[in-house]
């Protein structure tokens, strides 16, 4: 390429909030090698998609978004085209194949490696095995609102659930060493964020790697004594390794909100069985309402699958009656994936695909119903909202501590407040999902 003026790069992030700290990582690479990051598609001189190649949906857009880049590159607007992320680790070589034009790939254990493939000088193919430790994602370049953050604390999994392909593609779970969680942490909060949303693909499984002493529930508490920050929210929790001390670290630290997220994925003990969960029902049901016990006011969410090989209307119908009986805060669930590579992708009585899509209709409606109810019920109640800007309508939006990022319903301001702030008010009104809020 032309070394007289800066590359300019437009950059596509797919899938999880994991993916985005690497999309935030590979931007931070790109800039501090001289490139122009955020360009728009159309005037970028090379178009960078970090892809997720977790279920057929998210490959399916991944290899979408690959031919809208290439269509740039064919039409003359972009140069080069390079693929990064969790489809390059799934399917490898095959992206040549499957889509033409591609000058180079990353892996997702070889961000550092990005510069070289956008400018060109490095291999086309860059596939590393999955290292030993964690990665630092000091010195990113965020994507996410200045108040808000994503603060990764483990990479990969060690888990054998039958429909996943995650252990393959990041590898096997390693912890972040404390001081590195800490430092991040501290830049993070430096940089403005005032929300620490504490993510891995098995948070719960923290320290374990580490030796003696080193857990999930010490690690929340020290980060709760820093300095700055308001809210610490802890995602993808694993049933089985939700302890004692993480219950009361959640329920004695003010900043820890009280809001988990917990997948139990279903809940027949046949089911959990065939899926590796390895647990079952009564487990599950000691848990969440042990949760709801020990930690005041919390909002719990969970992650389904319907149509798993195997499962009845009876099985089916009685994870449809848990929802209902239970209540959960939030809920999403997904039609099961015969996703190549994994077990239960070869285990026999497939579930037709019209069915799967009425089983996860069914859930959906049940879990309508609650949560229209629990907003009904918050009505006139105060709460505290932490402020995300103005949307596309011009409507101020927030959230409060039950509502996680991009993930959760949303709150309604009735007069604008800067993002960024917290503001004290009072429900007035529920409107479907979301609540509407009067400072």
């Amino acid at each position: 390429m032309d070394d007289s003026e800066p590359i300019r790069v437009s950059l596509v992030s797919l899938g999880c909030p994991k993916n985005l700290v690497d999309s935030e990582k590979i931007l931070a690479h790109l800039a501090e090698g001289g490139c122009v990051v955020g360009a728009p598609m159309d005037e970028a001189d090379v178009i960078v998609v970090n892809t997720c190649g977790f279920i057929s949906p998210a490959r399916e857009e991944s290899l979408e978004v690959i031919g809208e880049a290439l269509a740039h590159k064919a039409g003359g607007a972009a140069r080069r085209v390079v693929v990064a992320g969790c489809l390059v680790n799934r399917d490898g070589e095959a992206l040549w194949a499957s889509a033409p034009g591609i000058d180079a790939i990353v892996g997702v254990n070889d961000r550092e490696q990005i510069l070289a493939a956008v400018t060109g000088e490095g291999p086309a193919a860059r596939i590393a095995g999955h290292p030993a430790s964690a990665g630092s994602d000091a010195g990113r370049f965020r994507l996410t609102p200045r108040h808000t953050a994503y603060l990764r604390i483990s990479e990969g999994c060690s888990r054998k659930c039958a429909f996943c392909k995650i252990p393959a593609i990041r590898g096997p779970f390693r912890s972040k060493p404390p001081e590195q969680v800490f430092d991040e942490a501290r830049e993070l909060i430096a940089d403005g964020a005032v929300e620490l949303n504490v993510i891995g693909q098995d948070t719960t499984s923290y320290g374990r790697d580490l030796g003696e002493g080193r857990s999930l529930a010490a690690l929340l508490r020290k980060l709760a004594r820093l300095r700055g920050g308001e809210w610490i929210r802890l995602l993808y929790a694993y049933p089985t390794a939700v302890t004692d001390e993480l219950i009361d670290a959640i329920a004695g630290c003010r900043r820890v909100v009280a809001y988990l997220d917990v997948p139990i994925q279903h809940i027949c003990d046949d089911v959990l069985r065939r899926m590796g969960r390895r647990t079952t029902r009564s487990q599950i049901e000691r848990l969440l309402y042990r949760l709801r016990e020990r930690i005041e006011a919390v909002v719990l969410r969970t992650t389904l699958i319907v149509g798993f090989p195997g499962e009845t209307e009876e099985q089916a119908a009685e994870l449809i009656d848990f929802v209902g009986e239970f209540g959960f805060d939030a809920l999403g669930v997904f039609p099961f994936y015969a996703e190549p590579g994994t077990p239960a992708a070869e285990m026999p009585d497939q579930v037709d695909e019209g069915e799967k899509q009425r089983r996860v209709e069914a859930i959906m409606l049940a879990q309508q119903k609650i949560a229209f109810e629990l907003g009904g019920r918050m009505v006139g109640s105060p709460v505290r909202v932490l402020v995300d800007g103005i949307d596309e309508e011009g409507i101020c939006v927030g959230r409060h501590y039950g509502q996680a990022p991009e993930i959760d319903s949303i709150c309604k301001l009735t007069e604008p407040r800067p993002a960024g702030e917290f503001v004290d008010g009072r429900v007035v009104e529920s409107e479907g999902y979301d609540l509407i809020v009067e400072p």
